[in-house]
């Protein structure tokens, strides 16, 4: 009927200032995204394909952290830490879901700045609306059908006995665990979903960045150089923190590591990744900076 979710129990002197910093930092991932949505949306100089795939990938941001940090907090401020089956399962779905998602976005913004850099007279032609939307929905659309999949692998296991998981939300591993049976079939599910998700979208990143290397060691100038690259510094710092936690946690054929530990790191892409999106395409692009200065009406 219901779950038991452990995750902090281990720190009961921490509870209150993890409450604390968790949602502060929660408070600020939501303004950061949803100023950064509202300034794309009401200036049209940002209406192009990398700030379109911005603007979409805070939206999947804010919805990824809402599947998850809303119930962690109440957890932590309460005594009944329990979650339903139905809800365990509905969490899961969205988490996967729009973390599937982002992942691949982020390969949308990689092939866009590929396109800019490698093949620039062709942009607008490579690069229009209609194709834009069309990665867009592949990436939702996959990501989705994705974390369905697994979802109902997972929770038709039988759970009988211990109800209790360790974790502060309901991931894969700690799910399987919490079952009464060990099936390696599932376990080799969740392997292939990984793979496809994480490994594939990183390794399309990097053959992007291949190319766009390529061109830009061959432009003449260093001036020339630095500008190029300054395009993709904030995507490929957030590409290696997520695919980077990503990895640690989910690119393993069974969890070696202890789940204390997959607690830990869990916190960095629940809570610290989506608020470095918008900080760091907020802190390090120009024309956020003068979009912004206008929205509040200075020159």
């Amino acid at each position: 009927v219901e779950f038991i979710l452990t995750g902090f129990s281990d720190f009961p002197d921490l509870q209150i200032p993890l409450f604390v910093l968790f949602l502060l930092a929660y408070l600020v991932t939501l303004t950061g995204n949803v100023l950064l949505m509202t300034i794309i949306s009401l200036h049209r100089h940002l209406h192009i394909p990398m700030y379109f795939f911005l603007s979409i990938l805070s939206f999947s941001e804010t919805c990824y952290t809402f599947a998850v940090i809303p119930k962690m907090l109440v957890n932590l401020i309460t005594e009944e830490k329990s979650i339903s089956f139905t809800g365990c399962a509905v969490q899961m779905f969205f988490f996967l879901g729009f973390g599937g998602t982002n992942c691949m976005l982020l390969t949308a913004m990689g092939y866009d700045r590929c396109v800019a850099i490698c093949k620039p007279l062709h942009y607008k032609v490579l690069m229009n609306d209609r194709v834009c939307s069309q990665l867009v929905g592949f990436a939702t659309v996959t990501g989705f059908t994705l974390s369905l999949v697994v979802t109902y692998f997972i929770f038709t296991l039988p759970f009988c006995g211990g109800k209790e998981i360790n974790h502060f939300f309901c991931d894969m591993a700690p799910v399987i665990q919490a079952a009464c049976t060990e099936n390696n079939g599932i376990e080799t599910v969740i392997f292939i979903f990984c793979i496809v998700v994480v490994f594939g979208s990183f390794l399309w990143i990097l053959l992007s960045y291949v190319l766009i290397f390529n061109t830009i060691l061959k432009i003449p100038s260093t001036e020339g150089k630095r500008k190029a690259f300054s395009t993709c510094a904030s995507h490929l710092t957030v590409v290696v923190v997520h695919f980077g936690c990503a990895s640690i946690i989910y690119l393993r054929p069974k969890s070696t590591c202890s789940l204390q530990e997959d607690t830990l790191i869990s916190v960095t892409y629940t809570v610290v990744t989506p608020l470095l999106n918008p900080v760091v395409y907020s802190l390090r692009n120009k024309d956020v900076h003068l979009a912004l200065r206008k929205s509040l009406g200075r020159k």
